[in-house]
Order: C-alpha cells, then structure tokens, then sequence
C-alpha cells in the first residue's frame, strides 16, 4: 500500500455534525467531501448527488437508507470505488481513491474492501470454499493459505460442514454466509452490504443481520450497509439518511435506540 499511499496526503479528520454526537473519535476510515454525482440521461443532466460530506469511523457499522432514487445506492458505491465523483473526494484511509489508477483501485478494491450483494454473486460451478478463495488467488495468497483461511471463515460463518457444497446445494442464508465469508476473506477494513437481507425469509434476515453485527464487533471491521429493513437499522451505530441527493438526517446510537420503543421509524 506504500505506492498508493505516498500518492495522497492526508488531510485532518472532522466530524459531521449533524446526528453524530455519539463519534468524536480522530480515526476515520471513510472521508466523503463535497462529493456530486450527474449522469446524463436523455440528453438531461440527472443530479443524483448533490455535494455530500460524511465521515465513517473506524469499527463503526453504518447503515444508510433513503428511497428509490434518493441518491442512496450511488453514495454507496462511491464509497465502494464503483463510481467515481463528477465531483469532491472519497478518501479511504486517507487515500483519495479518484487519484488511483486501475491497478492501484483494483488492489484497494481486492485488500481493502469486501463486497456482499443482495443476490449473493457466488460462482455456480464452484463450492463454497472455491468461492471464499477466490478473492485470495486474485490477492496472490498460497494455496495453504487459502485452504486454511476458508475452513476458518467457513467456520465464523457457521457452515463448517458446507465447503464442498456449490451453491444451487445451499438455501438462501447459507448462500449468503457464503457471501459473507467472501467478502472477509482479505481482511478487509470495510465491508459493504447492499440490502444483504433482500431476498431472504425474516428468519434467515435476523440470522445474517445478527451474524453481521458479531463479525464486527469480533474483527472490528468497519460495517457499511444499504438497507431498508428496519431490523438491520436497529443494529446501528449510525443511520445515515439520504433524500434527494443529499443527507437529510443522520441518526446517533441513543436516536436508533429511543426509535426502537416507538413506531416513528426512520426519516
């Protein structure tokens, strides 16, 4: 990381101040500035950002939410290095990820951050531990390596027994654990889930939204969810609201909490 690294000075951490009493900490792992985001549809500007500032720290789980079309998917994968910027900064560890080449944002990518999707994306003709270990062979880790890394992940997830299993021998959650483990697979210091409880049963949700919340609290990896389930929500150190481009609101820890015991919701 030292090339990419030595690319980006560091600029001081600042706190949001809207929602975020509970966070005064120094160490930000995600520093969004200024960031807009137009794409042209039609011949039409469409500006699905509108300038954007937010800090993320370091072992928090995040959880953002707005409407179709709000601009939440977008922010989202910005912070991801998806998308980048029509303008502003996303820095990741004090890297500034819009200066990066290709190479440089596919390690980032492949070290840094772990990916889990609503429809899963696991490989069909692999197992899952082929799939656990495919994000090792692509960071360049020895066979032994990836062997015992995914018998270990296999076992944080709760599926020791389903290494040898492809993934249409797998029900939903266990999919989705897979998926989980996938994305640990590097040591990332950020996971991103988009609506990881989306095509499952309520049960399996609570299951994988609980598990989630254990892999960060164990490993303090950094949690960053999109998300409408109210569930999930309630699992936050922070809620993060957008509407219309923007950051309408963003609720602290004591906020979700004194939500919990009313049916006010999220807003």
């Amino acid at each position: 990381m030292s090339d990419i690294q030595t690319k980006n000075g560091a600029a001081g951490a600042t706190t949001t101040g809207v929602g975020d009493e509970s966070y005064t900490g120094q160490e930000y792992i995600v520093r969004v500035r200024g960031i807009k985001r137009t794409y042209e549809v039609g011949g039409q500007p469409v500006h699905a950002l509108k300038g954007i500032d937010l800090d993320i720290e370091r072992g928090e789980y995040v959880s953002i939410m707005g409407p179709s079309g709000s601009g939440k998917s977008t922010l989202f994968n910005m912070i991801g290095g998806l998308d980048k910027p029509t303008e502003g900064t996303v820095f990741i560890d004090e890297v500034d990820i819009a200066q990066l080449d290709a190479f440089e944002l596919a390690w980032l990518r492949c070290r840094k951050i772990g990916y889990i999707f609503q429809t899963f994306n696991l490989i069909p003709v692999m197992t899952a531990q082929e799939n656990i270990t495919l994000p090792m062979i692509f960071a360049g880790y020895d066979l032994d390596h990836q062997l015992s890394r995914g018998q270990e992940l296999l076992d944080a997830v709760g599926i020791p027994h389903r290494a040898h299993n492809k993934p249409s021998q797998l029900s939903g959650g266990q999919q989705q654990r897979v998926a989980i483990a996938r994305a640990l697979a590097n040591h990332p210091s950020i996971v991103l889930a988009d609506e990881p409880t989306g095509n499952l049963d309520q049960k399996t949700g609570v299951e994988i939204i609980e598990l989630l919340k254990r892999l960060n609290k164990e490993s303090g990896v950094t949690v960053i969810t999109a998300t409408h389930d109210d569930k999930m929500l309630k699992m936050s150190d922070r809620v993060v609201v957008v509407t219309d481009g923007m950051i309408s609101r963003i609720y602290s820890r004591k906020e979700i909490e004194a939500l919990s015991d009313t049916t006010g919701g999220f807003h």
